[in-house]
């Protein structure tokens, strides 16, 4: 794999962040570009304090280069790269620009030489400092050949901005990188915080080693060194364990003594910072890209997701959903229509019904008394009080029913303007138009009846008739006895049933004027009941009619409004829908194209991670 390859990749990354307006990425991306091309291995070594991160460094150099003991705390970062003859500065970056947040990068910055002697000062941040300026660390020129030879080695304060600092990834300014020594002492294993710390530089950093510490303070560093291994392995993180002792390899440089330098566990971590200084521009290069690239992609693409979430949110809130509402409106005042019309009709004919059956319960109950009454009362007698009454009886009836017939109708009315209540207002058409006119009104007048009537010729006749009988049979029985046929006896006998006869002739004449009367007064109910129902009928079919005309108007009115709203819904939509759907093609081909840059930027390394950090959506 030839440096070109990761280099072409790196550079169509910069072009996407360019692409996407992301100035920052961009300037992060040109940077990397710029570190990956430096020949030198950029070694940073961090860690929680007092740990022997500084000592750590000597031993490597085997030179003082960093301050340690007296309780020493490191405040600044502290560069130690190579020079020819040894010195120390102080790099200090511009004060922020607003809204920007300074970096002290190598290279960057207010140079400000510092003594040898005060190096210890610079570190702990009480020399040469200038206040207003930005961030600052210090840089150290050694003569040694494996200064010479590339390395650089960063010493970061065992601080929890520090740690920070590591974890913001490849967008930071430990972006300039190469490798990652996270440094933890043998006296026990890693802390929590420090396991942490190594997630965030495993994800943001490829290249991370574990070096164990003061291996010569714990005699059974070995044991703490494997249950490390463990923790690592547990948390997923492919970083080496290489356990070290300082104080031997600078017991053994000073005595020249080389099993006391292998003992000491740095020719081990030595290799592995010249293997990685070798490979440099190939496998770290590459896996730089790769990780970077996954950066990138990341940050680029979750504008992209967020926005096509959006569009899913605003398409269940937007000109689609009030289509469908319009929609919805459309097939409600479908379903309304029939039922309305299906209550109307249902309400109807049981009025028609009910008001029947209410007028002849009434007239029924008019026939029941006159009945009564002339089971006993003489019509030529009475007829006169009992016209009077009925004609009453029969003009109440008429309005008692016609009261319910009004109230009736109102109820009718409400029944189907509740089918419109989901539309609000008033629907009820005014009373004044559905109210049926009283037919009451112009009732047919009952004439007096002809009944027969008891002359005193037509009782001296009956009273003869019955008296003949009377004393011809009482005569002819005294004969026998020798006595005359008129006798008083007989005579007595013949007008007492002369007498009888009157009277039974009377009450049969009383009798045939009381049904004469009721048949004529059946005849006359019976035709207020048929007048009074066609009236009733009528009404309610006007009103029928005069509703169904109000509630298929206002239907007509209601869906007219609807249909406007459904066609602007419409149109709306489908606007709405034509610029969604392009926005969201180029959403998903730039999400395709920044998916092909990750694949691109993975196989660098030789083989695919999973998961990828974004797939399009389909």
């Amino acid at each position: 794999m030839i440096a070109g390859i990761w280099l072409d990749v790196l550079d169509e990354i910069a072009r996407t962040c360019g692409a996407h307006g992301r100035g920052d990425l961009l300037q992060t991306v040109r940077q990397k570009r710029v570190q990956l091309l430096d020949p030198r291995l950029r070694v940073l070594v961090v860690g929680e304090s007092q740990q022997g991160k500084s000592q750590l460094i000597n031993a490597i150099v085997n030179a003082p280069a960093c301050p340690v003991g007296d309780g020493r705390t490191t405040v600044l970062p502290t560069v130690v790269q190579h020079a020819e003859v040894p010195s120390a500065a102080l790099v200090q970056a511009p004060p922020p620009a607003p809204g920007r947040t300074a970096a002290a990068l190598p290279g960057t910055g207010e140079r400000t030489p510092v003594p040898l002697d005060q190096v210890a000062a610079g570190v702990a941040g009480t020399f040469g400092r200038r206040p207003g300026g930005g961030p600052a660390y210090v840089e150290i020129g050694l003569p040694r050949a494996l200064l010479g030879s590339g390395l650089v080695l960063v010493d970061t304060p065992g601080t929890e901005e520090a740690a920070a600092l590591v974890a913001a990834g490849p967008t930071a300014a430990p972006a300039w990188a190469d490798t990652v020594l996270l440094v933890s002492d043998s006296t026990r294993e890693l802390s929590a915080g420090e396991l942490t710390m190594l997630l965030h530089v495993a994800r943001s950093h490829p290249n991370v080693v574990l070096v164990q510490t003061k291996t010569d303070l714990v005699p059974d560093w070995r044991a703490v060194a494997e249950r490390n291994r463990q923790h690592l392995a547990e948390a997923g993180v492919a970083a080496p364990v290489i356990p070290v002792s300082a104080a031997l390899r600078l017991r053994a440089a000073a005595g020249d003594d080389r099993e006391l330098n292998a003992e000491s566990g740095f020719p081990v971590l030595i290799a592995r910072l010249q293997r990685d200084l070798a490979g440099k521009s190939d496998r770290l290069a590459r896996a730089a890209v790769g990780v970077i690239a996954r950066t990138v992609v990341e940050q680029l693409a979750a504008p992209l997701r967020a926005e096509l979430e959006s569009q899913e949110v605003e398409e269940q809130s937007g000109p689609i959903s009030r289509l469908h509402a319009a929609q919805r409106e459309v097939d409600e005042l479908r379903r309304c229509s029939t039922r309305w019309q299906n209550t109307l009709a249902d309400e109807m004919a049981d009025l028609l019904s009910d008001i029947e059956y209410d007028l002849r319960d009434r007239t029924r109950q008019i026939l029941r008394e006159v009945d009564d009454a002339f089971d006993s009362a003489d019509p030529l007698v009475s007829w006169d009080t009992f016209q009077e009454w009925l004609e009453r009886s029969l003009t109440e009836a008429a309005e008692a029913n016609h009261e319910w017939l009004v109230r009736r109708c109102d109820w009718a009315a409400r029944r189907v303007a509740d089918t419109f209540a989901r539309y609000g207002g008033d629907v009820l058409p005014p009373w004044s138009a559905t109210a049926p006119p009283d037919p009451g009104a112009g009732l047919p007048e009952l004439e007096r009846p002809t009944v027969d009537r008891f002359t005193t010729s037509q009782k001296l006749i009956s009273g003869m008739r019955g008296s003949y009988g009377g004393l011809l049979m009482v005569g002819l029985a005294t004969t026998l006895a020798g006595m005359p046929m008129i006798n008083p006896l007989s005579v007595g006998v013949g007008a007492l049933f002369g007498g009888k006869s009157i009277r039974d002739e009377s009450k049969q004449l009383l009798r045939r004027r009381q049904a004469v009367v009721k048949t004529a007064i059946q005849r006359h109910v019976d035709d207020f009941f048929v007048r009074v129902t066609k009236d009733r009928r009528d009404a309610v079919r006007q009103v029928q009619r005069m509703l169904r005309d109000h509630f298929t108007a206002l239907t007509e009115e209601l869906q007219e409004a609807i249909i406007r709203s459904f066609r602007s819904a419409k149109q709306a939509a489908d606007t709405d829908a034509a610029v969604r759907d392009q926005r969201q093609r180029e959403i998903r081909l730039k999400m395709t194209r920044l998916a092909g840059l990750f694949d691109q930027a993975q196989q660098l390394t030789g083989a695919r991670p999973a998961p990828a950090p974004l797939e399009p959506r389909p």
